[in-house]
C-alpha cells in the first residue's frame, strides 16, 4: 500500500533541502502533499513544490477550495504522517503553544497523524531557553524529531541547529510509516550518559560519557518498533527519532525516572553513572583560599542496574554495561554476577580503540551472558546497536 506525507515547509535556508527531500520521497514510492508557510515562499516557490510532488503546493487557509468541507483540515487526513522541514523557532513555538493562525499551525494543531519535525535554526536560537522549552513540550505531546546537527550555517556560525539531511529526514520517515517491527508491541527502557553530582552551584562530580552508544541503542530498539523511553544524562545529543526522551542530572534522579519508566520487556543500562556522591551540596560556590583545599566526604549514589534486577516489575530481559581501563571480561563477568542482570556489555574505555571510546564513534565489546563471553570486532557505534538490538528481538522471541 503507497504511503503519503504532509510536507509543512518552514521560512529558513535550509528549505531548499525540502525539494530533494520530496524527490527522494517520490523515488521510494512516497507521495507528498505540501503547505509551504509565508516565510517559506521567500526560500522555494509553490512552483517547484508543486513540480515534483505532483501536488498543488498550499500556501494559504483559504486556497483549499470550498471550506464548508473543512480543506485545512482534510488536507491533515489523506495523509499518513506530517513532516515539518525545516521546523523553524518560529513553527515550534506555535506548535507547542497550540496557536493555529496561519495553513501550517492550524494543520499541525488539527492533525491526528504522527508528526516528525526537523528542526533548522541558528545555534543561539536552538539553545534559547524558549526553544528548548517548546522541544520538552513537544516531545510530551509526542512529537518525533530527526536532529539538528552540528555544522557550519548560512549565518557563518557553527553549532547545532543545521537540519537533518534529506536522507536522514527520509529514514525517520519510513520508519514511522513502517509503524511495525520485530519488537512492535513491545516497551523498551534505556539510560544513556553521564551523571552529575554537584558539589555547588557551580561544580560536580561527572565523568567523559558521551553517550552516543545509549542514544544509538535506543535509536534501534524504536526503529524495530518498541515503544522506547531513554532516560539521558546531560549529553549534546539530538533526541532519536520516536523516543521518549528524560533528561536527568543526578543518579538519583535518572533511578527515579528508570523506576516510573516500568514495566518494560528490556531494560538497557549503558549510563556511565557516578558511583558517589558528595554528602552534603554547599549552598554557595566554595570559595578558593589560601588554606589547604576542603576535604569532600563522599556518600554511594544508588545502584540503578542492581535496583532494577532486584524490582518486583523488573523487565524479562535486563542488559548492564561496564567500562573497564583493564581486565574487562573477568570484571564484567563478576560485575554481572554482582548485579544480577541477564547480560553485560564489556568495553575498554582506554586506548584499545582509536582515541578511546568515550566520546567516539567507535567501540569494541565483550558481550557477557550465562554462557560466556563473545567479543565483538570493533564497528560503529550503530552497528553495535543494530546488532545488539536484534539480538535482543531473538531473545525475545520476536525475531
Amino acid at each position: 500500500m503507497s504511503k503519503s506525507i504532509l510536507l509543512i515547509i518552514g521560512g529558513g535556508i535550509a528549505a531548499y533541502k525540502s525539494l530533494d527531500l520530496i524527490r527522494r520521497a517520490k523515488e521510494r514510492g512516497i507521495e507528498t502533499h505540501a503547505i509551504i508557510t509565508a516565510a517559506g515562499t521567500q526560500f522555494v516557490t509553490p512552483l517547484s513544490v508543486s513540480a515534483l510532488s505532483g501536488h498543488k503546493a498550499h500556501t494559504d487557509m483559504f486556497d483549499l477550495g470550498d471550506e464548508s468541507a473543512i480543506g485545512h483540515i482534510q488536507l491533515t487526513r489523506i495523509v499518513d504522517l506530517v513532516v515539518v522541514a525545516p521546523a523553524t523557532a518560529d513553527l515550534m513555538a506555535k506548535a507547542a503553544a497550540g496557536l493555529a493562525g496561519d495553513l501550517a499551525s492550524t494543520s499541525l494543531l488539527a492533525t491526528d497523524k504522527p508528526v516528525l519535525m526537523a528542526p533548522a535554526m541558528n545555534v543561539r536560537m536552538w539553545q534559547h531557553p524558549a526553544t528548548q522549552r517548546s522541544l520538552k513540550r513537544l516531545q510530551a505531546d509526542g512529537v518525533h524529531f530527526v536532529g539538528p546537527g552540528d555544522g557550519a550555517m548560512a549565518c557563518n556560525e557553527y553549532g547545532p541547529g543545521r537540519m537533518a539531511e534529506p536522507d536522514e529526514i527520509l529514514a525517520a520517515v519510513e520508519t514511522l510509516l513502517r509503524g511495525s517491527g520485530p519488537l512492535q508491541g513491545r516497551k523498551a527502557l534505556v539510560t544513556a550518559g553521564p551523571t552529575f553530582e554537584p558539589l555547588d552551584p557551580v561544580r560536580f562530580l561527572g565523568n567523559r560519557s558521551s553517550g552516543k552508544q545509549g542514544y544509538a541503542i535506543a535509536a534501534a530498539l524504536a526503529e524495530a518498533g518498541a515503544e522506547t523511553t531513554l532516560v539521558s544524562g546531560p549529553v549534546a545529543l539530538a533526541p532519536p527519532p520516536r523516543v521518549k526522551l528524560i533528561q536527568v542530572e543526578t543518579a538519583a534522579d535518572m533511578l527515579a525516572a528508570s523506576e516510573a519508566a516500568l514495566p518494560a520487556d528490556v531494560a538497557v543500562f549503558t549510563a556511565a553513572v557516578a558511583d558517589w556522591r558528595p554528602e552534603a551540596v554547599a549552598g554557595g560556590k566554595i570559595k578558593k583560599t589560601a588554606a589547604a583545599p576542603p576535604a569532600i566526604k563522599l556518600v554511594a549514589n544508588p545502584d540503578i542496574l542492581a535496583t532494577v534486577c532486584r524490582s518486583k516489575r523488573r523487565p524479562r530481559l535486563v542488559i548492564g554495561f561496564a567500562a573497564e581501563t583493564e581486565d574487562v571480561v573477568a570484571l564484567a563477568a563478576e560485575k554481572r554476577r554482582a548485579k544480577g542482570c541477564d547480560w553485560i556489555i564489556g568495553n575498554q574505555v582506554g586506548g584499545r580503540v582509536a582515541g578511546g571510546v568515550f566520546g567516539s564513534d567507535r567501540n569494541r565489546i565483550h558481550l557477557i551472558d550465562t554462557s560466556g563471553a563473545e567479543e565483538w570486532p570493533e564497528m560503529g557505534k550503530n552497528e553495535i546497536a543494530a546488532r545488539l538490538v536484534a539480538r535482543i528481538a531473538k531473545a525475545l522471541g520476536a525475531a
